[in-house]
């Protein structure tokens, strides 16, 4: 009797708790791993720093990290430009120092998420060595194509195409006497994904890395992995058309046609999705694969898979790119619309406030909007992304030209302008207490300068204080591995230009959780009385830095009273312990009437 009520009982709980794939309702932090923490006191982050830091990590609640390269690089594009795709870069630590890093996520209970950078590799790797001395194997391994040569005997580009880094897109080479196709950096020649020997590279490539028990990948700039097949126009690659009157060096002035969202890109992504299916059954874990490609929304949700294919998840940019500083209620509505009302059915829709290449959340949106727009990136269902010191809410700071190193913004060769378009000020180092160079390493010097702001913008700070943006993100992620933010409906409500509102509620009502945010700096009293499923009586699970009222505080539905810039959660009140007696007493019914 005592075997059957446990069955009974575990069926019973089983229907309480509903079980995912991990990443379906998941936090994963980005990390910049120059830029997180040093741990040898040469200016760099490194995999011992991260290691060092995990503890961090897992107190913040995240499910996963994701790494930036770490792979071998002779770092001119700080990674994304790679020698050698089964090594350590030296500068980050060994292969030895991955594997401890590793094994200590996995005992935490901290999954770990790599980039994979397909498009290309840099001029140093073997494989571009052997291309450029036309060996056999390699000679098509990458991207190569004659010059054109003038009556004068000039030398010039075989077309127009153009750099997403300005300029041509072709380099001279003077071994192979062609030039090669470098849609960004010269340094990263461009990979051929027509010759079946690279795709099978990149294939093992992931192989390697998911032997080692990684839980996935994050794909880089993957709509530029094909061209157009040069056959089909007599061997030749053509033109792209101009925007306007004529191409320029700037790389908005032609249209990519050719160089950019093939068709046949999303059948490797399709490919690589079913390579990481094979470790599903080994690692018992289905594997994350993240698609990165800013490009139109049709064009993204393409890469979900289609009716007999599976995809990947494509990182929301029409989230990350329509919000701005300015942004109303109705602003924030129709981003959440747009990839809510476009994704396909059945699919895991995921939220990005900013990366490596964006400037940081709180620059762009303003620092009065930081606890709103964690606040939507956790409250919102599928995945949430989080780019390091997002949770601390960790600003921009100008740097000097002299001091710039981003690739991007040097060639702009603009001493003045550079900055527009710069990378370097969201990957400063971390801010960790306000110590020395924020205590992200007890060296001479570091990198990149620290943010001029660190002493008060850190994690130390932040974590002694009553209310932070810290202790608001960590609230929000502790309410994401809650039943109504893992499968809650999702409803958002418009009141007025300033007030947004998120609900989340679960089939059976027994969970509810209400998100308010106030985009202004002016105080509003809200009554959400007409929202279905909201009980008469709520309670704060969740109060931003600027909110008058506290976690643990009840409010009337009636009567919500919302400060300027407030960001809140609220909670159904009493609903947890209705819920408890419920499965209780089931569990004591069982127990009588089977003793």
């Amino acid at each position: 009797m005592r075997a059957a009520l446990l069955l009974v009982v575990t069926v019973l709980v089983g229907t309480v708790v509903s079980v995912d794939v991990w990443w379906e309702s998941a936090v994963v932090y980005q990390i910049y791993p120059r830029s997180f923490k040093d741990s040898n006191g040469d200016g760099v982050g490194d995999l011992n720093g991260i290691k060092e830091k995990l503890p961090y990590l897992k107190d913040l609640g995240v499910d996963a990290i994701w790494l930036s390269p770490i792979f071998k690089s002779p770092m001119r594009d700080f990674g994304y430009d790679i020698t050698d795709y089964k090594e350590i870069s030296s500068e980050y630590g060994t292969m030895a120092d991955f594997d401890a890093l590793m094994a200590e996520a996995k005992r935490i209970g901290i999954r770990v998420i790599l980039d994979y950078v397909p498009n290309h590799t840099s001029p140093e790797s073997d494989w571009f060595q052997r291309s450029a001395l036309s060996e056999s194997k390699y000679k098509d391994y990458y991207i190569w194509a004659n010059g054109t040569v003038d009556s004068t005997g000039a030398r010039s580009p075989p077309n127009n195409w153009v750099s997403v880094f300005r300029k041509s897109a072709w380099e001279w080479h003077p071994t192979r006497l062609q030039y090669y196709l470098h849609q960004f950096a010269i340094g990263q020649p461009d990979l051929n994904y027509r010759n079946a020997d690279v795709r099978q590279e990149m294939k093992d490539v992931l192989h390697f890395w998911l032997k080692k028990g990684v839980s996935g990948f994050r794909m880089d700039a993957v709509n530029f992995i094909y061209e157009v097949d040069p056959a089909k126009f007599g061997g030749k690659y053509p033109n792209e058309a101009p925007i306007g009157s004529v191409a320029t060096d700037e790389y908005d002035s032609v249209n990519h046609t050719y160089t950019k969202d093939l068709d046949e890109t999303y059948n490797v992504i399709f490919d690589w999705r079913a390579l990481l299916d094979e470790y599903t059954t080994q690692h018992n874990e289905n594997k994350l694969m993240v698609t990165e490609a800013y490009t139109s929304l049709p064009m993204m949700m393409r890469y979900y898979g289609n009716a007999t294919r599976t995809g990947s998840v494509p990182f929301n940019f029409v989230y990350l790119e329509s919000i701005n500083s300015t942004s109303d209620a109705n602003g924030l509505k129709s981003a959440i619309d747009a990839w809510m009302t476009n994704m396909p059915a059945g699919k895991v829709a995921n939220w990005v406030n900013g990366n490596h290449d964006q400037k940081r959340m709180a620059t762009r949106y303003g620092e009065k909007r930081v606890d709103a727009m964690n606040m939507l990136a956790l409250i919102l269902p599928g995945l949430s992304f989080t780019y390091q010191g997002e949770e601390l809410g960790m600003t921009d700071d100008m740097i000097p030209w002299a001091s710039t190193l981003d690739p991007q913004a040097c060639n702009t060769e603009d001493p003045l302008q550079y900055w527009r378009v710069s990378r370097d000020p969201a990957r400063s180092p971390f801010h960790w207490d306000d110590s020395v160079f924020a205590g992200f390493s007890n060296g001479s010097s570091t990198w990149l300068p620290v943010a001029s702001n660190y002493r008060t913008v850190n994690v130390a700070v932040q974590r002694a204080m009553y209310k932070s943006h810290y202790n608001f993100y960590k609230d929000m992620v502790a309410l994401k591995h809650g039943p109504a933010l893992k499968s809650g409906k999702l409803e958002t409500h418009v009141l007025g230009s300033n007030v947004f509102i998120v609900t989340r509620l679960t089939s059976n009502q027994k969970e509810g959780i209400i998100g308010i945010i106030n985009l202004s700096g002016l105080s509003y009293q809200v009554d959400i009385t007409q929202m279905s499923g909201v009980t008469k009586e709520l309670t704060v699970v969740a109060s931003g830095v600027d909110c008058i009222v506290s976690k643990g505080d009840k409010t009337a539905k009636s009567d919500i009273r919302l400060s300027g810039y407030c960001a809140m959660v609220l909670q159904n009140a009493g609903q947890r312990l209705i819920y408890s007696f419920t499965v209780y007493f089931a569990i004591y019914f069982l127990y009588v009437n089977l003793a």
